[in-house]
């Protein structure tokens, strides 16, 4: 995954401030033939290139509309794929128009003709990774992964048909997609396996007659980052 980050902080979804907590993820694309990045990611920063039109979504209300995703993943100025993060994973989007924006992280993949299978395998592939990340991060997994159009048949989106309308000309689909997701996510794991037979080393750093010293001690440990810490009073 090529990873990037620039905040939308001119839109009024960043400016509204508000957080969930992650539940989901919900895949979207652009609905406009357009690959390029820059389109919707702005100002350039030396990799997106310059949107001459200006009417990238770095504004209060892009196209006069509160819309707001996650991320983008798209075309940089040079051809190459990468992802862009809008928004912090946790803040309240404006991307599903309905009760998912609570609970769902989601991210637009800019589209093209729909025809070009470079294209589309680039950003599929770029998607899948995404996912497994932020999975990672939030302890999800492919169960709980949808696109526009499933959150739609579930009543927490509206009407839209992406991915769908675009997948199934490649010969895949949001069940081909989390397929993928979890093989991913299978072979991490396995490749870096964590065991029940990690072994605990616990340290005591001093005993202390007077209840303030050990109670100051103990604030220290925790500022510290020793945040299981306690105090055993014998």
């Amino acid at each position: 995954m090529n990873l990037h980050t620039l905040y939308l902080t001119e839109n009024a979804c960043y400016k509204a401030g508000k957080s969930i907590k992650p539940q989901g993820i919900m895949v979207h694309s652009t609905g406009a033939n357009n690959p390029n990045l820059k389109r919707y990611v702005g100002p350039d920063d030396g990799l997106l290139g310059k949107n001459l039109n200006n009417n990238h979504w770095n504004k209060d209300k892009p196209d006069g509309r509160e819309v707001c995703p996650h991320a983008f993943i798209g075309r940089l100025n040079d051809g190459s794929i990468a992802t862009y993060q809008t928004l912090p994973w946790n803040h309240r989007g404006w991307h599903a128009g309905g009760s998912a924006n609570d609970t769902h992280i989601g991210f637009e993949i800019c589209e093209d003709g729909l025809t070009d299978f470079s294209y589309f395998n680039a950003v599929y592939k770029e998607a899948v990774e995404l996912c497994v990340y932020l999975c990672k991060i939030y302890g999800l997994s492919e169960k709980n992964i949808i696109c526009h159009s499933e959150a739609y048949k579930l009543g927490i989106a509206s009407n839209h048909a992406d991915v769908m309308h675009w997948f199934l000309k490649h010969d895949k689909s949001m069940d081909t997609f989390r397929t993928d997701v979890k093989k991913q996510l299978e072979e991490e794991k396995a490749s870096n396996p964590v065991t029940s037979q990690t072994k605990l080393y616990r340290v005591q750093i001093g005993a202390y007659s007077v209840k303030a010293n050990a109670e100051a001690q103990l604030a220290k440990a925790k500022a510290a980052g020793f945040k299981d810490a306690f105090i055993k009073y014998e």
